[in-house]
């Protein structure tokens, strides 16, 4: 029996995802089954044969149906929280740089968090799979990832370090631009990621032209320009700006360099990677909160000054952040997935309201609207069109039979007055 399989493409704590799932071989395994059963019982005689197929093409598609609409119901719940935690770890972030002003030991605090990842995925690979692997066995299994000899130390330092440091950079300068804008406009700014992971893959992996994703990354560019404007080109605001764009183009290029060096990784592989990814960062990177700590770059007194409830909140909610986005298309959708990310703003937004003086003023909103459209325009699949021309022909055919009950239903009276007028004519010779 073929098994369902799944691939996905790990991502960073700050971004969309850009996942793919693999065909799914139990669709197409139902659809084969009905028309086996349509050819055998082709030979039966007549109306049992037809209705013997058509109550087992009824059961698949209902059966279809309930799936869709389970895979629909996941997704509404999925927005909720990948909404939540996106907007929640941006929120209690921004409150934790009112006590502990340490955006890198912050980085590397909620990085190291990332070696939960595999572990995790074991607990849930043990309770779904009846194969019963060890540790190590399911560790092997999913180092063949990176090639034949699997994880050696030629392939840690050219294929796992460079996306760990792409890793700290994108939650770094995220976290930096939160220590000089709101959180609105960092949430909305690092929206065009998307755009920069299209205009990425055009080039680099020669992805598919399309007139609609060129249109989304203009509607990005002059997001960020009306941004910069709406705060009339402060210092502070023009530095936390180019921080949130700098961290968004970190993201991109992470997201496309892994595409073009490691391809796509099945959900163990990608759970691997990212335990070795933050693993990586607490033995390779330790060292820097340390110096920041003593040149008083980032000081933050005692330990026990240090507020560990939000740092361990932070922490936790990217990594739920994480789980869900890389995940989360296990159970539901990516384009529902990444509807929970652009309606982070809005909430954030809500909360800047009551909580800070933030002046929503026209060209901010604008620049908010259009940001989040380009957003939303890079989630139409490659064949919309197609789709939009289908869904019109159909609508059309489904017209025309009124139309022609019409049109007949005409003709009928009319056969019928010339009928009585002929019999008429008849009676009164």
């Amino acid at each position: 029996m073929k098994k369902h399989s799944a691939r996905v493409a790990p991502l960073s704590a700050c971004n969309s995802p850009v996942l793919t799932l693999t065909k799914v071989e139990g669709e197409d395994r139902s659809r084969e089954n009905v028309v086996g059963v349509a050819d055998g019982q082709a030979s039966m005689g007549g109306a049992t044969a037809e209705g013997v197929v058509g109550r087992r093409r009824l059961h698949c598609c209902v059966r279809v149906t309930a799936l869709q609409v389970r895979k629909a119901l996941w997704g509404v719940a999925m927005v909720m929280c990948v909404c939540s935690s996106w907007a929640g770890s941006t929120q209690l972030a921004k409150l934790t740089f009112k006590q502990f002003d340490a955006p890198f030991t912050l980085t590397w605090f909620a990085t190291t968090w990332n070696c939960l990842f595999f572990p995790l995925y074991y607990i849930g690979h043990m309770c779904k799979n009846p194969e019963r692997q060890t540790p190590k066995q399911r560790f092997r299994e999913c180092c063949r990832f990176f090639g034949d000899d699997g994880l050696t130390a030629k392939v840690f330092f050219t294929k796992v370090a460079p996306f760990g440091l792409l890793w700290t950079l994108t939650n770094y300068l995220y976290l930096q631009a939160l220590r000089k804008i709101n959180t609105t406009d960092a949430s909305a700014l690092f929206c065009c990621n998307k755009a920069f992971v299209f205009l990425l893959s055009w080039i680099v992996l020669r992805d598919r032209f399309m007139g609609v994703r060129i249109v989304a990354a203009i509607l990005a560019i002059a997001g960020i320009v009306m941004m910069t404007y709406a705060d009339g080109f402060h210092s502070h605001s023009v530095i936390g700006i180019t921080l949130v764009v700098a961290s968004a183009s970190m993201s991109a290029l992470y997201k496309v360099l892994f595409k073009l060096v490691l391809g796509s990784a099945k959900f163990g592989e990608a759970a691997l990677f990212l335990s070795i990814v933050g693993g990586a960062n607490f033995v390779f990177t330790s060292f820097v909160p340390v110096i920041l700590y003593f040149t008083h770059v980032e000081y933050f007194g005692s330990p026990s000054d240090i507020p560990w409830a939000y740092l361990c909140g932070v922490a936790a909610l990217l990594l739920a952040f994480n789980i869900l986005v890389n995940f989360g298309i296990a159970i539901t959708y990516p384009t529902l997935i990444s509807l929970g990310i652009v309606l982070s703003v809005p909430v954030n937004a809500l909360v800047d309201l009551y909580t800070c003086d933030i002046q929503f003023n026209t060209v901010r909103l604008i620049a908010v609207f259009i940001i989040c459209l380009g957003f939303l325009m890079l989630l139409l699949p490659e064949d919309w069109d197609q789709c939009l021309i289908q869904l019109s022909t159909r609508l059309r055919k489904h017209d025309e039979p009124a139309e022609g009950a019409a049109e007949a239903g005409t003709s009928s009276g009319l056969n019928w007055r010339n009928r009585n007028r002929t019999s008429m004519s008849t009676f009164n010779h």
